[in-house]
């Protein structure tokens, strides 16, 4: 089926330079830098800090009170870090399949959060992706995992498009975002839980005020979304890759449709949902998502560079790191407040570096 391409009618103003990591671009003609406040930590940093090196294909942080967890794609590992950045092995999810794993899949251990003592892991096993929890036993410097318990299976699976990540909401609930796997027509489907954003209970349930009663499905009509956010008010966020055309930012509402395969970027159209900002995928590949103070922090993978956009103008954004440290997968709010970004130029589709992966911090400059 032939894309529907779109473009706004909006032009791309004149770029200007910001003190931080890198030159920054804001993308609205008119949008004065100094007003995006001086609580940004991208743009406030003389430079990132490295917490650690040497990952194989990571691909998401979480925190178990102060220590850092990371998710391995194809090892299918979990790893914690120590104060000084030193990785060790928590264990290894062993259900877990690559799904082609490298250049051509894209399945495999993909995201983890922590709430109440659990691991949980959305996971690719076979020809499907599911959601798994474990008890985390022992202390810092000696964390184990418990038996797995699955909490949801039949999502899926495919060597593209999986989604695949896992974030608590400020409502106690899990959210999940899941892709098409290939399947374009699933995504319009509610009966089908991929191409969507899931709302459920820790155990697995379906939350009495979920939008589709007795149904895990949030919002639907989504490609490949994989990032989750909720600001101090509680608006969830979403990154989503488009396929040609754009990549998107959404705010995410309760039975929404979110277009695809219909529409992709901003369409205007009746009964699907815009999105608040759209990038060409060249400069994009949105994947982990968090909000930091006034902020939303968007690690790019084929972009290359890590981009903030203003909660109070989410129409424009700026660039930070751009080709600095190639692929990146996540950013995540440490419980310092500072945000955490994970490169990923090790699987299968970047350029490593020396001491590639890596994951960088970016300090309040004060």
């Amino acid at each position: 089926m032939e894309r529907r391409r779109r473009r706004t009618a909006a032009a791309v103003a004149a770029s200007v330079c910001l003190a931080m990591v890198t030159a920054c671009s804001y993308e609205s003609a008119g949008r004065d830098p100094a007003a995006a406040g001086g609580d940004n930590p991208a743009a406030d940093a003389a430079s990132p800090q490295t917490v650690t090196t040497g990952l194989e294909a990571p691909w998401s942080i979480t925190f178990h009170g102060g220590t850092p967890l990371v998710s391995e794609r194809d090892s299918a590992r979990i790893l914690e870090l120590d104060a000084q950045g030193n990785p060790r092995e928590v264990g290894i999810i062993i259900s877990s399949a690559a799904g082609g794993g490298g250049s051509s899949g894209e399945g495999g251990l993909l995201g983890i959060t922590v709430r109440d003592g659990y691991l949980y892991s959305y996971l690719t096993a076979g020809d499907e992706n599911r959601i798994e929890r474990r008890e985390l036993t022992g202390g810092a410097g000696s964390l184990g995992l418990g038996s797995s318990e699955t909490i949801v299976a039949g999502i899926e699976a495919g060597p593209i498009h999986n989604g695949g990540r896992l974030a608590f909401g400020p409502d106690g609930m899990l959210y999940a975002s899941t892709g098409d796997a290939g399947n374009r027509d699933s995504a319009q489907d509610t009966q089908s839980l991929s191409g969507k954003i899931l709302r459920m209970t820790p155990e697995g349930g379906a939350p009495e005020d979920n939008p589709f009663p007795g149904s895990l499905v949030y919002s639907f009509g989504h490609r490949n979304p994989q990032g989750l956010a909720w600001d101090a008010e509680g608006t969830l966020y979403s990154s989503e890759f488009g396929q040609n055309t754009w990549d998107e930012l959404n705010v995410i509402e309760p039975g929404g449709n979110y277009g695809w395969p219909d529409v992709e970027g901003i369409a205007g159209g009746d009964g699907f949902i815009d999105p608040v900002q759209q990038w060409d995928p060249s400069e994009a590949s949105p994947s982990g998502i968090t909000v930091a103070g006034n902020f939303v922090y968007i690690a790019n993978l084929r972009g290359e560079r890590l981009r903030t956009v203003p909660l109070d103008d989410l129409r424009t954004s700026a660039d930070a790191l751009t080709g600095e440290y190639g692929r990146l997968r996540d950013a995540v709010t440490a419980p310092d407040g500072t945000v955490w970004v994970l490169t990923n130029n090790t699987d299968g589709r970047g350029r490593p570096g020396e001491d590639d992966d890596r994951i960088l911090r970016l300090d309040e400059s004060g």
